[in-house]
């Protein structure tokens, strides 16, 4: 489901010129941030780095890019 939110033209800008360096529409950028935040918010104690390696691991985990740790 879409729906229409109004938002300042200064994050529209910023949103735009960011997007274009991590290679993702506006609406990504917006919703990527928006993700960002919301993870922020619900766990306080996380930086912005292990927030960011959580998102990865999910990506690889769904993508299938993962294998059985083996223990020696």
């Amino acid at each position: 489901m879409t729906a229409v939110v109004r938002i300042s033209e200064l994050l529209i800008q910023k949103a735009r010129l960011i997007s274009k360096v991590e290679k993702r529409s506006l609406t990504g950028q917006i919703e990527h941030w928006a993700q960002i935040g919301q993870i922020a918010e619900e766990n306080p104690d996380l930086s912005y780095s292990m927030i960011k390696e959580m998102l990865v691991g999910i990506a690889e985990i769904e993508s299938g890019k993962i294998s059985q740790y083996q223990f020696d």
